[in-house]
């Protein structure tokens, strides 16, 4: 059995069950005969009633056969190449041990193997395909050790750590890759170490949240007191909270892929691609409260980015300051980071080149177009900033 879901799995057959009642229990004979237009008016309510049923019924059994659908990620494991607390550091590139290292930033909230969902669907091995040695960060989930990190703490801490194993494994600088929330620790970690780093690239990379901010950004003020709360105890918040936040920019989005799913061959690879994908979906980790407390009051809501107030390690994160050879990679359908944030951040970098693509957030890294729109022309671009 697939994981997650359990809760909107048991609200549909508690939902489903109550409405069947309701709907068998509507009307009224004597009524009907005495009134046609409420007869008329209560055969359309009625009518209204079960089609929401059955459409209800519908998303019940496709959230069913994902839960028991038979697939479970199997992929060639990856070395661990160093470790500090809950962050490892995975070598997906053993078979290339003198190409140019790349050092893959994801983002704090999912799982890393976004970029390496299945053997068809990596970013990470089509890049050991075209001969780098793609190191990746996989951050896990917060322990103790961690209980009172920041971003500084993950940046000038863990990254800083990360890239001085890369450097020492391959005697190189790498190329530092970030995605989403990953762009922005990237871009940090440059700021810092330029020295120590071939050329960068960020891959749908917010900068500047207030524009085409969600309309879901307008009710982080009301989280301040929580967020505060647990920033100070240094507790966690859990993936719950974050998965209703992302829900919240499409509401609509789990009924009409659950609905197309149950339309698929549960056997073809396009249903293995979506399953593949609602596992990670559904396998986020929470984030620890400082963090949590910087992303979305300072992030979202002060807009500290593109402010130039954020700080790492008491030092401003401006993309000015950076000389590097950089690439920026906009998928124009992005929901989660709009494009003008991410363009906002192109048009800050001194040595930029944009690249703009007609996918998704997460289509860009797992879509079967991914390859051709996106992992090609990176590609491309990181060999010949390597001549």
């Amino acid at each position: 059995m697939n994981p997650g879901l359990e809760t909107l799995q048991r609200d549909l057959e508690r939902q489903l069950k109550d409405s069947a009642a309701e709907t068998a229990g509507n009307g009224d004979p004597e009524g009907d005969e005495a009134q046609p237009e409420k007869a008329t008016w209560d055969a359309f309510v009625s009518a209204v009633d079960q089609a929401i049923l059955e459409r209800s019924q519908d998303l019940l059994d496709a959230v069913l056969i994902y839960r028991r659908h038979p697939y479970v990620r199997e992929t060639e494991p990856a070395p661990v190449a160093w470790r500090a607390g809950g962050t490892a550091l995975l070598d997906y590139g053993t078979r290339n041990l003198d190409g140019q290292p790349v050092l893959v930033v994801p983002s704090l909230i999912n799982r890393y193997y976004i970029l390496d969902l299945r053997p068809e669907r990596s970013l990470l091995r089509y890049l050991e395909s075209r001969g780098f040695r793609p190191f990746v960060v996989d951050w896990g989930a917060p322990g103790p050790s961690e209980a009172r990190f920041t971003l500084t703490d993950y940046v000038a801490g863990r990254l800083d750590q990360a890239l001085d194993a890369v450097r020492a494994i391959t005697g190189k600088p790498p190329i530092v890759l970030g995605y989403c929330m990953g762009g922005l620790l990237a871009l940090a970690l440059a700021t810092r170490r330029q020295a120590d780093i071939r050329a960068l690239g960020l891959l749908a990379t917010p900068w500047d949240f207030s524009a085409g901010a969600p309309p879901v950004a307008a009710l982080l003020p009301l989280l301040r007191p929580f967020l505060t709360m647990t920033s100070d105890r240094g507790h966690q918040v859990g993936t719950d909270l974050l998965q209703a936040m992302f829900h919240m920019l499409d509401p609509m989005l789990v009924i009409k892929k659950f609905l197309r799913f149950r339309s698929l061959d549960a056997d073809g690879a396009e249903a293995i691609d979506f399953v593949a994908l609602e596992d990670w979906l559904n396998d986020g980790v929470p984030l620890m409260g400082p963090v949590a407390a910087e992303a979305f009051l300072d992030w979202y809501g002060a807009n500290s980015t593109a402010q130039l107030q954020w700080k790492i390690a008491g030092r401003t994160v401006d993309p000015a300051d950076i000389s590097l050879p950089t690439t920026i990679i906009i998928p124009s359908r992005d929901r989660i980071v709009p494009p003008p944030s991410a363009e906002a951040l192109a048009a800050a970098l001194p040595h930029a080149e944009t690249l703009r693509v007609p996918l998704g957030h997460v289509g860009m890294m797992a879509s079967s177009n991914a390859k051709k729109a996106v992992w090609e022309p990176l590609g491309a671009w990181m060999e010949e900033t390597i001549k």
